[in-house]
Parts: structure tokens; C-alpha cells; sequence
């Protein structure tokens, strides 16, 4: 299986990548951003791509799954800025993943509380971005993590979470009991990606406890 990761300097494209790269089954990746890995894998082949509404540059031929992990905070950000990030990005990759196969996987890592009617700016615009790339001709897929603990050295672009996550640390085993289904894990987010890849899921739209599952 090959797969296209965008995002993969990020907190969860970080987690996906690497479970890709130990997946036996994935004999090639393709990581896709603005900027290099600075990594080296025998499977790992890379396309820096300075806008990535314009991806004339890479060949998408023969891949058999995306997973789109790209993502920023809406903080201090304007609604037209944060929309070219994340809407206009992914639509980009989905819609020139459906031109070359149509028959491809293509994940999306949304989040908790998206909503297309929503009140809150983010919550509409990654709303109408699922659905959206659910109405293209691809098998698509909307992850919607709530919690997410980094795992194998995964960390967050974004200082504000990067200083959370230190202090929840040590919480995340009272937070894992008390709410179960609300919190994952960047492992578990790379795995659950995989098995969507391999063998679908009947659910469309995964919230956490469905992503843990899988």
C-alpha cells in the first residue's frame, strides 16, 4: 500500500507518519508540506511544496490512500485566513486525489465540535471542508479526535499545547478513565488511519471512541 501524509511536522502527522513507516504493508509514503522533514526512511519520499493550493508538482499516481493531518489553531486568526489553511489546502489534495483515483482513501483529521451551523468560526469552516470532501468521489473519512495524547516524541507546532500537554501528562490515565470517549492517542489516530485504509469503516465521521476502536 501507498500512502500521501500531509502534515507530518505536525503533532499527529508526526504520530501517522511513523505508523506508516512501521506498517509492513505501507511499502511507500509521500509527505507532503511546506516545508522539509529534515528525516530520512527507506520508504519515505517527500515534496516540499511552498503552496499547497497549487500541487501541479506532485504525482498522486498510484497512491492508494491520504491521510491530511495539516492543521492550525484559530487563535488570533481571521476567518478568510484560517478557512485558506483549512479548507483551501485540503480540498486541494482531495480533489486531485479524486482526479487520478477515485477508488483511493482520504482522511481527514477534523476535531470535536465541528459543525457547519456551528456558532464558533472554526467549527463552520471545518464543517463545510468535511462536507465538502465527503461529496467528492473518494472513500472519505472525517476523524474527529477530542483529547489527544502525543506519543514516540510526538509534539505539538503550537507553544500554547506544547506547555499543556506537559502539565496533562501525568493526568491522562484519570483522564482516559473518567472520560473514554473523548481522549485518543497520535498512535491511535496513525492505526485507526490504516485500518480506514485497508478495509473502510462504516462510519463516515469517527469521533474518538470510534477511532480508539478501530
Amino acid at each position: 500500500m501507498k500512502v500521501i501524509v500531509f502534515g507530518a511536522s505536525g503533532m499527529v502527522g508526526y504520530g501517522v507518519l511513523r505508523e506508516c513507516l512501521v506498517d509492513p504493508e505501507v511499502t511507500q509514503v509521500l509527505a507532503v508540506g511546506r516545508r522539509p522533514l529534515g528525516r530520512e526512511h527507506e520508504k519515505l519520499t517527500e515534496a516540499v511544496v511552498p503552496d499547497l493550493t497549487d500541487l501541479s508538482t506532485v504525482d498522486f499516481t498510484g497512491y492508494d490512500a491520504c491521510f491530511f493531518c495539516l492543521g492550525v489553531s484559530s487563535a488570533g486568526m481571521s476567518e478568510a485566513d484560517y478557512r485558506h489553511i483549512t479548507y483551501d489546502f485540503t480540498l486541494a489534495a482531495g480533489r486531485k486525489l479524486a482526479e487520478v483515483n477515485p477508488d483511493a482513501t482520504f482522511t481527514y483529521v477534523s476535531g470535536m465540535g465541528t459543525d457547519p451551523n456551528g456558532r464558533q468560526m472554526w467549527s463552520r469552516v471545518k464543517g463545510r471542508t468535511e462536507n465538502d470532501l465527503l461529496a467528492l468521489p473518494l472513500h472519505a473519512y472525517m476523524f474527529r479526535p477530542g483529547y489527544i495524547q502525543p506519543m514516540y516524541g510526538a509534539t505539538s507546532r503550537t507553544t500554547l499545547y506544547r506547555v499543556l500537554y506537559k502539565v496533562l501528562v501525568p493526568l491522562y490515565p484519570l483522564v482516559k478513565r473518567i472520560a473514554p470517549g473523548a481522549v485518543t492517542t497520535t498512535e491511535q489516530i496513525g492505526l485507526a488511519m490504516l485500518r480506514v485504509a485497508k478495509n473502510g469503516s462504516p462510519q463516515k465521521i469517527l469521533d474518538p471512541r470510534a477511532i480508539n476502536a478501530l
